[in-house]
């Protein structure tokens, strides 16, 4: 990626139902609809933001969570920048399945660094913690032994909404700086061919 790069790919991961497209909207929009509509293959939002001063255009995949539609992911993982891997807290099943997401995403994406490349994980609908199915002290403890961010939201309540999306996009500049940029490889004239770059994910 490169240092004047002005754009980011964001891919949003989970089970269906636990509020991919609800968070989005939430966070581009500010709307929350009570409707519930299967995302089919995918959508896609933008949104500018401004992060370490610079202007910053996110593009946000939504993806489907239904497993007849995951063979479409390949062409939609290329070239992200950060994975968002959302479950529901009144869930258990959706908690579990964020490994698998993310195991799916790396195979799918092919990432030159696997080990370095940036999640984020929501623990969306935390307005619902009369309900709530997943232990919050455990899902924090467990994210820390993985060494994968955890923030609990609510698409509904917009809570820390904002905020989650944002660190993600922080994850994915932290990387930019970390993973040196490859200088290009300069060939002689005489070997008739153009200059090549390196390009990660």
């Amino acid at each position: 990626m490169s240092k004047n790069r002005s754009q980011l790919k964001v891919i949003v991961l989970g089970d269906s139902g636990v509020g991919k497209t609800c968070l989005l909207n939430r966070f581009v929009r500010c709307e929350f609809s009570q409707n519930y509509r299967a995302t089919i293959g995918a959508d896609f939002l933008s949104k500018e933001v401004i992060l370490n001063s610079k202007h910053i255009s996110l593009q946000l995949w939504d993806t489907a969570g239904q497993e007849r539609f995951q063979s479409l992911g390949a062409s939609f993982y290329r070239g992200a920048d950060v994975c968002i891997l959302v479950y529901d807290i009144t869930c258990q099943k959706s908690f579990e399945s964020i490994i698998s997401w993310k195991q799916e995403f790396i195979s799918q994406c092919g990432p030159s660094n696997p080990e370095n490349f940036p999640f984020m994980v929501i623990g969306n609908k935390c307005d619902l913690d009369n309900q709530r199915a997943v232990n919050q002290a455990k899902s924090y403890q467990w994210a820390k032994e993985l060494n994968l961010p955890l923030i609990e939201a609510s698409a509904k309540d917009d809570i820390r909404i904002q905020e989650a999306f944002l660190e993600a996009s922080k994850l994915a500049l932290e990387r930019e700086t970390k993973e040196p940029v490859l200088k290009p490889i300069i060939l002689k004239a005489n070997e008739g061919k153009k200059t090549h770059t390196n390009k990660c994910c």
